[in-house]
């Protein structure tokens, strides 16, 4: 999804809010190569990549891979095996939304108050994270299957007649972008 909030700087991507529904750390691999790719289409050279959670800090206890995917993945780009953007997580919403908010807690990264792309765990964490900025901000947005073999949008049955226009746009500037006819 690519959202657009009035006020804000800049673009919001997000991913994965409705395909997989709880995807693998090598799935998420492939989501966030999908995604930086999108970033670069929409003319964004490094996009900044957080990888959400709850905390900033890897967490045995939370009863999930949230935090140690979210640290694998930072790993994976600090080695190289993730090109193109920076990633860091975990990292909490507030944190990658608003620098005044790291310094509170303490938090010291590239993409703090900088993010570019949302990274969200699962299908659910992405409706929410999704229909919130729609909802409460007022967004308008684009979705779209990024990776197929072909333009796939993506839209909601509640969708407005602009939002789906703007989700066919998006595929066409993609399919441009990898040069596909």
């Amino acid at each position: 999804g690519v959202f657009e909030v009035s006020g804000y700087d800049r673009l919001i991507l997000m991913s994965d809010g409705g395909i997989n529904i709880a995807p693998t750390l090598k799935q998420k691999v492939d989501i966030v190569n999908n995604v930086v790719n999108v970033a670069h289409s929409l003319g964004i050279s490094v996009p900044r990549v957080a990888v959400l959670s709850s905390v900033e800090q890897v967490r045995l206890d939370i009863g999930s891979t949230v935090t140690v995917d979210a640290a694998v993945l930072t790993k994976m780009n600090a080695l190289g095996q993730i090109e193109g953007a920076v990633v860091d997580g975990p990292i909490s919403l507030d944190n990658a939304l608003s620098s005044a908010s790291a310094r509170m807690k303490g938090v010291q990264s590239p993409v703090v108050g900088r993010a570019d792309i949302f990274l969200v765990h699962d299908i659910e964490a992405g409706n929410v994270f999704g229909k919130g900025l729609l909802y409460f901000a007022g967004a308008r947005w684009a979705a779209i299957v990024a990776g197929a073999s072909a333009p796939v949008v993506m839209t909601s049955r509640a969708d407005s007649h602009d939002d789906r226009l703007l989700s066919m746009a998006l595929a066409v500037v993609l399919t441009g972008f990898q040069g596909k006819e």
